[in-house]
């Protein structure tokens, strides 16, 4: 697994204004976008090209497209989903997937609850979409499921990461063919296995529902 903290005035400067705690829920999301086609830049450094032949008003010349098969982008409900337009902006020819996995707040187990995802990703890049990668559980699950259906390659986006649900996906994951692009990766895991200093609860604040 290759793990790169994507460093960028910009990035830094954007995930200081998404940690304030006074943020509002427009502002937080509006962040997340940003912060994500940043990230999702030199996510996809390495997506695959091909050279097309192409007439220009002047000239016909050689140029570079996406090959086949199609990129296939797949947000983590429900927190996945704000950073969807951000990616999107920057792969706009990209297919969506989801999936839905939730943390069980008492046993830490991860549930699969919904997904919506071709059955086959033979020869597909995937990119996964997960604003905190905190006990590494939901990632980890994610990957899985995604390689069992033959994902060619996984790239991971993620706003910020523990230290612990880095170790856990590198001892889980194996040989996998796996990426992580973070905007930082923070102290450690509080005992309630939240992030810190962390963002808080990256869903609540994107749709405003914390209590």
């Amino acid at each position: 697994m290759r793990v790169q903290v994507v460093e960028h005035p910009l990035i830094a400067h954007k995930l200081t204004q998404l940690r304030r705690v006074e943020t509002s829920s427009n502002h937080f999301r509006q962040l997340t976008g940003e912060l994500v086609t940043l990230l999702s830049y030199e996510a996809s450094a390495t997506i695959a090209t091909e050279r097309v032949r192409i007439s220009t008003p002047v000239t016909e010349t050689e140029g570079t497209q996406l090959a086949g098969p199609t990129p296939l982008v797949v947000p983590i409900l429900r927190a996945g989903l704000g950073m969807l337009e951000g990616m999107t902006a920057m792969i706009p020819t990209a297919e969506v997937g989801f999936l839905g996995m939730a943390r069980n707040e008492e046993t830490l187990d991860i549930i699969t609850y919904a997904e919506r995802l071709p059955e086959d990703l033979t020869g597909r890049h995937v990119f996964v979409l997960d604003p905190m990668l905190a006990t590494g559980g939901t990632l980890a699950e994610s990957i899985r499921f995604l390689t069992q259906r033959n994902a060619a390659r996984v790239s991971c986006i993620c706003l910020l990461a523990a230290p612990e649900g880095i170790e856990r996906l590198e001892r889980e994951i194996g040989d996998i063919d796996v990426e992580l692009f973070l905007g930082a990766i923070d102290e450690g895991l509080d005992e309630n296995s939240y992030i810190v200093p962390g963002l808080g609860d990256a869903g609540d604040r994107l749709y405003g529902l914390a209590e």
